[in-house]
């Protein structure tokens, strides 16, 4: 199963946001460590570090998700579709994905709605005072990202369902080894 182009150009955009947010995890890690290090050794704290992780976190969290759904390495039990044969595991897959779909579709609207009474209060953050609006409205954009791309997932189950062909989008999590003679 080798994915399709359009999919393996949807990963690359979705795998780089993935690494953006793993680097900024990386950096709240090293900040953390610092300042648990500053503490016993009474060297300068980090003033606001939880300011700063109640605005990194959401960004580094939401980031995964695109790359998550494009490649279905969420957990999933497929038993019952490897019983039932190909079609029958493509139909269930279909369902799987209209399912996730419905629920990220709620869960960005939710976010949308959240972000707006965030920036309609002026939220900040307590200790320093981060305007917390600017990052969810990023954060936001990043989780209303997953339904179209969810879509993209559910219409290539779709199609495989209806021709009993592999799904455009399978492949990415596992890339076959080919091997010449």
């Amino acid at each position: 199963m080798k994915p399709t182009t359009t999919a393996s150009k949807i990963d690359s955009v979705t795998q780089t946001v993935a690494l953006i947010g793993f680097i900024g995890l990386m950096v709240a890690a090293m900040l953390i460590f610092y300042d648990g290090g500053a503490r016993y050794l009474n060297a300068p704290r980090i003033h606001g570090l939880k300011d700063y992780g109640e605005v990194v976190y959401p960004l580094v969290i939401a980031s995964c998700f695109p790359a998550g759904l494009l490649r279905q390495t969420n957990v999933t039990v497929r038993v019952l579709g490897k019983l039932g044969g190909e079609r029958f595991h493509a139909w269930l897959e279909t369902f799987a994905a209209l399912i996730v779909l419905a629920f990220f579709s709620v869960l960005a609207w939710q976010f949308f709605k959240l972000t707006g009474k965030y920036a309609d209060a002026g939220r900040t953050t307590r200790t320093i005072g981060i305007s917390l609006s600017p990052y969810w409205s990023i954060t936001t954009v990043i989780m209303a990202t997953c339904v179209p791309i969810q879509f993209y997932v559910f219409i290539n189950w779709l199609q495989a369902a209806i021709t009993n062909k592999h799904a455009g989008h399978e492949g990415l999590s596992h890339p076959e080894i080919e091997i010449e003679n």
